[in-house]
């Protein structure tokens, strides 16, 4: 009984995050290259769904799962973004344990969401170059919806369950986060109680979302690599490779970053390398997706014009 009084008193109520770096030369450098970063990816995303939003042409399965994708990015770097503008602002940024918790359980949430997400997408380009003929069918409208509900849904239900999990354990101090937000590992490290438990929910849903979606996806552009190679035409070839090109390129980047630190069963010592692929796969990528997936295409182009236009009149 003593104990857990004792643990009931010295129960940490908040988490300090460092940020990015503690040098204050190179805060203030950061925080105008962040700040910049995050207005032009809430700019290119929200130009993108307008587009999709506001042009017939557009109404493709392909523009759906776009314009999900850039709904959920909005949301993603707004999750992390605060906080580690307002750590490069004031310096360490104090956080509340049920504030830590939800920023958290968003973060996660959002981050299923995008593997299931990028594997859909995976699986429309399959479609679409594989079975041409069934393309219709097989992603009709309900089906996209239902894939991108599944999407949403699976990673609140993951979210939900990860939460739990790392919220129940005990945090008796020392309180001082070495990341730019509230991320699994560090808070794993962090917690005076036994964490195998936490940390084999962890691992088993890594798998489940992280290599699962990954599988698909990787099995669906090895499928249109041989129908590419296939093709008579050089034309048709490359036509369709450049179909996939872009989404290859942000899945290599996605997955590399988030599996190396989420697909481990143990937790991860340095952080400083932790920080740095966080800042990927939490800045970069939803940055460079706009600009890598929709607005190089001819399609997005053409609709970006012609609203130029109509501004204009």
């Amino acid at each position: 009984e003593k104990s857990l009084e004792l643990g009931n008193v010295t129960r940490v109520q908040e988490f300090v995050l460092l940020g990015l770096s503690t040098r204050l030369g190179i805060r203030d450098a950061l925080f105008v290259i962040f700040l910049t970063l995050y207005l032009l990816t809430l700019l290119e995303n929200t130009l993108i769904i307008y587009l999709i939003c506001s042009h017939s042409e557009l109404h493709k399965p392909m523009y759906f799962f776009l314009g999900n994708l850039s709904c959920l990015e909005m949301c993603y770097v707004s999750v992390t973004m605060p906080t580690l503008l307002m750590g490069l602002w004031t310096g360490p940024c104090h956080v509340p344990f049920t504030g830590c918790m939800t920023q958290l359980f968003f973060f996660i949430s959002l981050i299923c969401t995008e593997c299931t997400l990028l594997a859909s997408m995976a699986y429309d380009r399959y479609v679409a170059i594989c079975r041409p003929l069934h393309y219709p069918l097989l992603m009709r409208p309900q089906v996209c919806l239902g894939l991108a509900l599944s999407s949403w849904l699976g990673g609140l239900l993951v979210s939900v369950i990860k939460t739990a999990c790392i919220a129940s354990l005990s945090y008796c101090g020392p309180n001082v986060l070495n990341h730019f937000f509230c991320d699994v590992s560090p808070l794993l490290n962090l917690s005076c109680t036994h964490v195998a438990l936490t940390e084999l929910v962890d691992f088993i849903s890594a798998i489940v979302i992280l290599w699962g979606s990954l599988l698909v996806a990787m099995a669906s552009y090895v499928a249109i690599g041989r129908t590419v190679l296939g093709m008579p035409s050089a034309a048709a070839r490359h036509k369709a490779f450049s179909t996939c090109a872009s989404h290859l390129v942000v899945v290599g980047i996605f997955y590399s970053a988030t599996i190396f630190i989420y697909a481990r069963p143990s937790r991860i010592e340095a952080m400083d390398l932790n920080k740095v692929l966080s800042v990927i796969y939490t800045v970069v990528t939803p940055m460079c997706n706009p600009v890598i997936y929709c607005l190089r295409n001819r399609e997005v182009q053409s609709a970006f014009h012609r609203t130029m236009r109509w501004s204009s009149v």
